[in-house]
Order: C-alpha cells, then structure tokens, then sequence
C-alpha cells in the first residue's frame, strides 16, 4: 500500500531541499518522528539511504558541469567514513534498548537542528567575521582542518541524519572561501552521498531501516526536488532561509519537549511500581 501522505511529504520536502539546498535529513527525520510516529533510530536509518539516493541525482548533474572540487570532498570523506563506522560500530558495542536508544537519536537530533538553524541565519555573519582569517591559512593547515570537519559530520549524521547540508555548506565556505558557490554545493553534496551510505548501511546492518517507507518517500521527493530547483531562482533566499531555520528551531523544541515529557513519564512509572 502506497499512504498518499507519505508520498506528500515527500513532495514537500523535496521541494524545500531544491529551493533552500538544505540536506532533506533536518526537514524529513523531525517529520518522520513527530508526524508518522516512527521510532528515531528507523527514522534516521531510512532518511540516511533516503539520502543518498536523492544526492546520487545531484552527484551526476554537479560532475557533469564540472562543479565539484574533487581535494575537498576527498578530505571530508577521509574523516567522515571512518567517524561514520566509529560511530556506528560504538552503538552496536553498547547494545542500547530501544528507549535509550530513542534519548540518544532525538538529543544529538535536537543539536543538530539548532546547529543547522544557526548556519542559516548567521551564516553570512560567520563568513565576514572568519573567511579572511581562514585565508591566511596554508593548504596543509586547511587539509587537516577538511578532516577534522568532516569527522564531526561523520558522526553528527550517523547519529542524527543531520548536518551534511547547511553546516557542510557552511564549513566548506569557511575553509574554501575562493571557491564559487555553485562548487560548494556541489562538493557538499557529493560528500554526503558516501557518508549518507555507509551511514545508512550501518544502520540497515543494525535493523533500523524500512525500505517500503524509504521507497514510498522517493516517490514524491524526486519530482518535488526537480520543481524545487526550478522555483528556487524565483523565491528570495534570504527568506526562505529565515523561514526554515525558525521551523527547525520549533521543531527541535518540540523533539526535546516530547522526549522531556516521555522521560518524565518514565521515571513516575518506575517510582510507581516502586523500582
């Protein structure tokens, strides 16, 4: 069975992922959680090769206009992959239950919403206050500091699903601030479909993925995404970035309030029965 709403959702985040180029993980996990109800790790799980099917498209269409920068991306992917599997193979030794499993999903989630909300409204403030000092920097200084960055989102996406997009755009932008954007874009996006992969194989090896709901998602997203990328030369950024990143704030406010609330529940359940 195809759910109509699914398919809707995927359409509208496909849409706000080709106007805004903000990773569909900060837009389509939060939905999937406070929407559908799905737990957070199989939430996260499917949105992961979600992903990275969705920037496969982008992939070709960025390397066939040659608006890749192939050395960063390399770099990012040097500390990214390893810091996806370390932290991938750190949750299966620990053997977490589902309820702290869902703690740890929505906490890291609710950090990364913000850091991505924060990325979009103070971005241009960061890039006048950092870009020239960060061009002072030499290439072996800048290539440690692409790996390091990319370990981070390594592990903040294998944990939440988010990061790849606007703090990858905003990174990149930091520490290549002689690229155009249209490169940019295009190395953040090739980037993610690596890390989103081996992210989301993980967690498929770990039984955190649903592939029909994966399947049905596409079906909107693609065509939502090519509409997206059209209309997006016609919407003020500027706009719909304030837009979305006052969206992700209240919707990581409401993750932390909902899991505040199941935490709290939890306890006065376990006092009650007198554990």
């Amino acid at each position: 069975m195809i759910d109509p709403l699914y398919v809707a959702s995927g359409f509208g985040v496909g849409l706000l992922v080709g106007m805004t180029g903000v990773g569909g993980g900060s837009l389509m996990t939060p939905l999937l959680i406070l929407l559908f109800g799905i737990h957070p790790s199989t939430a996260v799980g499917t949105d992961l090769l979600y992903a990275a099917a969705t920037k496969t498209g982008g992939s070709v269409v960025h390397g066939i206009g040659r608006s890749i920068h192939w050395p960063a991306v390399i770099r990012l992917a040097s500390g990214s992959i390893p810091a996806a599997v370390l932290t991938l193979l750190a949750m299966w030794q620990l053997g977490l239950d589902g309820a702290t499993q869902r703690s740890v999903v929505n906490l890291v989630l609710c950090f990364a919403l913000l850091l991505t909300a924060t990325s979009l409204i103070f971005r241009k403030s960061i890039l006048d206050r950092y870009r020239s000092r960060m061009e002072r920097f030499d290439d072996r200084t800048i290539t440690i500091a692409t790996v390091v960055t990319g370990a981070v989102l390594g592990a903040l996406v294998s944990i939440s699903s988010v990061g790849a997009g606007a703090v990858g755009v905003t990174a990149l932008l930091l520490l290549y601030p002689r690229l155009e954007m249209a490169k940019i874009v295009g190395s953040d996006i090739a980037h993610a479909v690596p890390l989103t992969l081996v992210a989301g194989a993980g967690h498929w090896l770990l039984g955190a993925v649903d592939w029909h709901l994966m399947g049905v998602l596409l079906l909107g997203s693609l065509p939502g995404i090519v509409i997206g990328s059209y209309a997006a030369v016609r919407v003020p950024q500027t706009v719909l970035r304030v837009a979305l990143a006052s969206i992700l704030i209240v919707v990581a406010g409401n993750i932390a309030s909902k899991e505040l609330n199941w935490s709290t529940s939890t306890v006065a359940a376990l006092v009650s029965s007198g554990r």
